[in-house]
C-alpha cells in the first residue's frame, strides 16, 4: 500500500484526544448518506408517478391519431385504416368521431366530449374494455327497434348526473338544423349501457362513448369520421411511425402523438423532477461543507505530521493526495451507504407505506382524493447513476481546498514552535 493511502486511511481513525474530529467525520458520512438516499427515493417516486400517469393516459387515449385537414372530416376511413396498419410498428388502428356535446338528466347538465367508437376494434387501441366497471362494449352495437342507442359514461360523470345502468340521458349538440328561428340544437335520448373508470378525473368526468354508427347518424356525418386512432409497439417511437404515416398517406393527412396531446402535463412533470433534483442536491452540498470543515480541522491538527513528512522528502503532491483520499473515502462511503438504503427503500416503498399507515392509523394517499392508494415507485438506473456520480464529484471537489492548503504548508514554519 502506498504511503498516501496508508496515512489517509489512518487519519480517519481519530486518537483519543481527537474524538471530536471523529464525530464530525461520522456526521459528514451521514450527511452524504441522507442526501443520496433522499434523492433516490424522491426521484423514484416521481418516476413512478410519471409511469402511472402515462399508463392511465394511454389507457384512455391512443398512441397517436391520424387526422385530415378538412372541416368535413375523413371519408373512406377503412382505406386509411388498411394503409396505416401496413406500416411497420403499428399494432392496430380504428376510426373514431370526436365532438363536444351536452348531456342532460333529471339531476343535472354537463358539457362533455362525445366519442364515437367501433366496439369491436376500440379494444385494440385503448383500454376502454378493461376500464369498464359496469356494462359491456357489445351493448353499444347497433340500435335495436324501439330502444334508444347505448352510451358509456365516466364514473364521475355518471355520479354528477345521477345516472346508473339502463338510465336514460339526453344528448344535445349545437350542430342542429336551421329553422326560421335560427339554428336549433339537435337532441336525442340515449341509454346508459356502461360506466368506466380510468383513474384520471378529467377523463372520468368529461368523456362519453357511443357506437360509431350512432355518432354518424346523430351528428349527420354520413360515412365520414373525425380520424383514426393508432396503437404502436413502442410509445417512444411514435414520432418515427407518425412520420412514416404522413409519408404514406400524403397531404392533407396529419398526425398527433400522445406526447403532443399531453405536452403541458409531461413538461410540468419533467420540470418538477429537475427542480427536485437541484433542491435535494443542496443536501449533499451541506454534507460537502461538513467534509471541508472536517479536513480543515484535521490539517490544523496534523501540521506537525505534514511538516515531518515534507522534511522526509514527501512532495506536495503526496500531501495533497493524503487529504483528498481522506475526504474522498468519506464521500464514497456516504454515497454508497445512501445508495444502498435509498434503493432498498424505493424498491420496498409499498411495504414501508403499509407499515407506516398501520402503525399510525392513517392513509397516506386516500384513493377517493388522489385516485391512487399507493405511492408508486420506479427506480431508473440512469437516475441512480447520476445521483451517485454527482455525490462523489461534489465530495471530491470539497477536498480540494483543504488538501491544497495542507500541500502548501511550510515545514520550517510548522516546526518552529514544536
Amino acid at each position: 500500500m502506498r504511503y498516501e493511502w496508508f496515512i489517509g486511511l489512518r487519519y480517519l481513525k481519530a486518537k483519543r484526544k481527537q474524538t471530536f474530529i471523529s464525530i464530525i467525520t461520522v456526521i459528514s458520512i451521514v450527511g452524504v448518506m441522507v442526501g443520496v438516499m433522499a434523492l433516490i427515493i424522491v426521484l423514484s417516486v416521481m418516476s413512478g408517478f410519471e409511469k402511472t400517469l402515462k399508463e392511465k393516459i394511454l389507457g384512455t387515449q391512443a398512441h397517436l391519431v391520424v387526422l385530415k385537414a378538412s372541416d368535413q372530416g375523413m371519408d373512406q376511413p377503412e382505406e386509411v385504416v388498411k394503409k396505416v396498419e401496413e406500416i411497420k410498428g403499428v399494432l392496430s388502428a380504428a376510426p373514431f368521431i370526436f365532438s363536444q356535446v351536452m348531456l342532460s338528466s333529471e339531476s343535472g347538465v354537463s358539457g362533455v366530449v362525445l366519442k364515437g367508437i367501433d366496439p369491436e376494434r376500440v379494444g385494440g387501441v385503448t383500454d376502454l374494455a378493461r376500464n369498464l366497471k359496469a356494462g359491456r362494449l357489445e351493448d353499444l352495437k347497433g340500435e335495436r327497434e324501439g330502444e334508444p342507442p347505448g352510451i358509456i359514461l365516466g364514473v364521475e360523470l355518471a355520479k354528477h348526473l345521477g345516472l346508473s345502468l339502463e338510465d336514460s340521458v339526453q344528448v344535445i349538440t349545437p350542430l342542429g338544423t336551421m329553422t326560421p328561428m335560427g339554428m336549433m340544437p339537435k337532441m336525442k335520448r340515449f341509454q346508459v349501457k356502461g360506466i368506466f373508470y380510468s383513474g384520471m378525473y378529467e377523463y372520468d368526468n368529461t368523456m362519453a362513448y357511443i357506437a360509431l354508427e350512432s355518432a354518424q347518424k346523430f351528428l349527420g356525418m354520413g360515412s365520414r369520421v373525425t380520424g383514426i386512432e393508432v396503437k404502436t409497439d413502442d410509445i417512444y417511437k411514435v414520432k418515427g411511425i407518425a412520420k412514416e404515416i404522413r409519408k404514406r398517406l400524403g397531404f392533407p393527412f396529419w398526425t398527433k402523438d400522445w406526447m403532443e396531446m399531453n405536452r403541458n402535463l409531461f413538461s410540468a412533470l419533467k420540470l418538477e423532477k429537475i427542480a427536485m433534483f437541484i433542491i435535494l442536491v443542496l443536501i449533499v452540498l451541506v454534507a460537502a461543507f461538513n467534509i471541508i470543515s472536517t479536513l480543515i480541522m484535521v490539517v490544523m491538527e496534523k501540521n506537525k505530521d505534514i511538516a515531518i513528512l515534507k522534511s522526509m522528502g514527501a512532495p506536495s503532491r503526496g500531501i495533497l493526495k493524503i487529504f483528498m483520499i481522506e475526504g474522498g473515502v468519506i464521500g464514497v462511503v456516504g454515497t454508497f451507504l445512501g445508495a444502498f438504503l435509498g434503493l432498498a427503500a424505493a424498491l420496498n416503498l409499498e411495504k414501508i407505506t403499509d407499515f407506516v399507515e398501520h402503525l399510525f392509523g392513517f392513509k397516506i394517499l386516500a384513493s377517493d382524493v388522489y385516485y391512487i392508494d399507493k405511492l408508486p415507485s420506479q427506480v431508473n438506473p440512469l437516475d441512480v447513476f447520476l445521483i451517485v456520480s454527482t455525490a462523489i464529484l461534489i465530495s471530491l471537489l470539497a477536498t480540494l481546498y483543504p488538501s491544497w492548503r495542507a500541500s502548501r504548508l511550510d515545514p520550517a514554519e510548522a516546526l518552529r514552535y514544536e
